[in-house]
């Protein structure tokens, strides 16, 4: 029996970002002169490619203005936002867990990676992972099933070794379009629904019963 290798998102997943996401997507919806939604709306959000969700909040299909919430999301988040953010309870003693089932660990995010590697880093969670994947600022492997096949190449992981494991929709099909077996964890923005009518292979509602969900996998 080999161990697997364990493909990680970051946003509701290893960490909960709602407060310095939604922060910073207010203050580019305010500096466009945009009506903004309530903080809980905004939070619906959180997961999926940044771009997507200006285009839906603005209304707008047009580059131009899209990469200008980008630009202001951005003049926040690179030194205020990306710190409004907490580790989950439970997540370093999963990890810690971890270490002695799966035979290595990526953080696969769509978060770009210049920011989830800071992120990885200040919460002291790097030496846990081999890798931390995500798009470019240009929005290259914004897609998540490209970044996974990115990471999947790159790393040469045959994809019936891998288990992704994230709380919205589109880890799972990004994981069902390479593939690979997924894990949907309960704790962070998807719900349940959700991860089920996308085909998730199992859910977890804790950070350590991922733990178990992972001994009922056979590699």
């Amino acid at each position: 029996m080999s161990s697997p290798v364990l493909l990680f998102d970051l946003d509701g997943t290893l960490t909960d970002p709602k407060l310095g996401i939604v922060r910073c997507m207010r203050h580019a919806l305010v500096r466009l002169a945009r009506a903004c939604p309530s903080d809980e709306v905004l939070g619906t959000f959180i997961g999926p490619p940044l771009r997507g969700t200006f285009s839906t909040l603005l209304e707008s299909k047009d580059k131009e203005m899209i990469e200008k919430a980008m630009f202001l999301y951005r003049e926040r988040f690179t030194d205020i936002g990306i710190y409004e953010n907490q580790i989950y309870d439970g997540i370093t003693e999963m990890l810690e867990s971890l270490k002695h089932v799966a035979s290595a660990s990526f953080v696969a995010t769509s978060k770009p990676a210049i920011y989830a590697d800071r992120i990885v880093k200040h919460f002291g969670l790097n030496h846990y992972f081999a890798g931390v994947y995500g798009p470019e600022l240009d929005g290259r492997f914004d897609n998540k099933t490209e970044l996974v096949a990115h990471l999947l190449a790159t790393e040469k992981i045959p994809p019936e070794a891998a288990v992704m494991v994230g709380d919205r929709a589109a880890d799972i099909l990004a994981a069902k379009a390479k593939g690979i077996r997924s894990i949907g964890v309960l704790w962070g923005y998807g719900t349940k629904a959700e991860l089920n009518d996308v085909g998730a292979d199992q859910l977890c509602r804790t950070p350590m019963e991922l733990v178990t969900c992972l001994s009922d996998m056979a590699f």
